[in-house]
This record gives structure tokens, C-alpha cells and sequence, in this order.
């Protein structure tokens, strides 16, 4: 059966041809997302014919205070792009300063993809679930764009309202350690259920996590939410189905 892996970045990876072709020979659909528009040229030419692997367009939050040109950058590329990411607002202390500045790339991030859309996004949100919330509620069509929440950390109520507006959330195996990450996890409902690596900023047996080893992440949220694994990857595949034949994207293949 095939894995997924909806939120990877491949091109920080020493060798990143090398990491795209083995997510491509370990046929794990693979989402790899980028930091910084720059890399997207690259990104785009690597993955225009793979049959596993896509490449999303992105401008990372904590980036935005060093490079808030790039937003003209990312601008430039939108209308090649039909994954977004990684983008979002990290409201952390080490980017708090930025918040300000972050929230209005984000909105336009959202605005011009709900001029050109319909877009597929990975978003970025800690400590900032509602901020996120607030502005995909505003300012992005939600019934022709979909948003999936990446490494969601936020609350109870806050994964409520999530669901309640339509958004994915992709799970990778660190949200997976510890009672209470595990009880937030459990609440995400099935059908909206994707597996991520977000490698190699992950480790898996002491180096970065790879797209092969979301099958350790399927085992592990299988056990967290007292299910069978394989189940539950036939589940994954069908969300991913779903979200890709939702915004016209090739289905696919079992």
C-alpha cells in the first residue's frame, strides 16, 4: 500500500534529486513544500513528471522578517503553483516581533490565491491557530480551496472550528509522543486525517525522517487512536484521494 507524506522538505535534504527520486521509488505520495519562493523553479522542474511526488510553493513565516521581498517573489510564481506552502504565522517567542509583518503576508498569501485559485495549502500555525483561522475564514473561498493544517498544536476548541470549516490536518510521528499530544490527535476526525514527515526537521532511529519512514508514523497514530494500522492507511489514501479530486488534481492510483 502507499504511503503519504503531505509535508516534506525535500530540497534541504544534502542531496535533494537523490531525496526526490527515493520518495519516488518508495511510492509515498509525497507533498514537498518549500521555505522560500526562490527554491521553487527547482522544486517545479524535479517534480513536473514524477508520479509520486508534488512541490507546493511556499514563503515560510519565520522567514518573513529577513526576506520580506520574497513576497514579490512568491507573487511571481503563484499562478504555477497548485500546492501552497509552507506558509502561515509562527507567533512564537523567537518570531513574535514579526507577527505584525507575518500576518500581513499571510493575508495576501490568501488573497491572491483566492483570485487564481483553486489552491491546495500547508499551513504553518503555532501558537497562532486562530489568527490562522480568522484569516482563512475571511479571505479564502473554502469551498473551491482547501486548507490543511500542519503540525497542529492548538486547542480542543480550536481543532473544533478547524473542522467546522472544512481544514485537513496532516500528523507526523513528534505530535505522537506524550498522553496529551496523543488526546488532541484523537480528536481530529477520520476522514480528515493526512500523515506528514516535515522532514528532515524530524528524526526517525537518531537521522532526518524521510517520506519512507511515514510508515513508522502510520504504526504510531495507528496505536494513539487504538486502531489497525493498515485501516487506517487505506483512510489516509482516501483522504488524499479526496482532496486531490476535489481541486482537480489527477487521482491517485491505488
Amino acid at each position: 500500500m502507499n504511503f503519504v507524506d503531505f509535508h516534506c522538505h525535500l530540497d534541504l535534504y544534502p542531496d535533494f534529486e537523490a531525496a526526490v527520486m527515493a520518495a519516488e521509488t518508495a511510492q509515498v505520495y509525497t507533498l514537498t513544500v518549500t521555505t522560500t519562493p526562490r527554491a521553487w523553479q527547482r522544486n517545479h522542474e524535479l517534480t513536473r513528471k514524477t508520479k509520486f511526488v508534488r512541490a507546493a510553493l511556499g514563503l515560510h513565516p519565520q522567514l518573513v522578517a529577513e526576506h520580506p521581498e520574497d513576497v514579490d517573489v512568491w507573487a511571481k510564481y503563484v499562478h504555477q503553483a497548485r500546492f501552497i506552502g509552507e506558509i502561515g504565522i509562527d507567533a512564537g517567542p523567537r518570531y513574535y516581533k514579526s507577527l505584525d509583518a507575518q500576518k500581513q503576508v499571510f493575508e495576501h498569501v490568501l488573497k491572491t490565491c483566492a483570485s487564481c485559485g483553486p489552491k491546495i495549502l500547508t499551513i504553518h500555525s503555532t501558537r497562532a491557530v486562530t489568527a490562522v483561522l480568522d484569516c482563512l475564514e475571511r479571505l479564502l473561498p473554502l469551498n473551491e480551496n482547501l486548507a490543511v493544517l500542519h503540525w497542529f498544536t492548538g486547542s480542543a476548541f480550536e481543532l473544533r472550528r478547524a473542522v467546522e470549516l472544512g481544514c485537513y490536518f496532516s500528523v507526523n510521528a513528534q505530535m505522537l509522543i506524550g498522553e496529551r499530544r496523543c488526546a488532541i490527535v484523537r480528536q481530529i476526525p477520520s476522514d480528515r486525517l493526512l500523515t506528514e514527515t516535515d522532514g528532515p526537521f524530524t528524526t526517525y532511529q537518531n537521522r532526518p525522517a524521510s517520506p519512507a519512514d511515514v510508515r513508522h508514523t502510520v504504526i504510531e497514530l495507528a496505536r494513539c487512536r487504538g486502531i489497525d494500522p493498515q485501516g487506517l492507511t487505506s483512510a489516509i489514501q482516501q483522504n488524499l484521494r479526496r482532496v486531490m479530486t476535489q481541486r482537480h488534481e489527477p487521482e491517485p492510483e491505488a
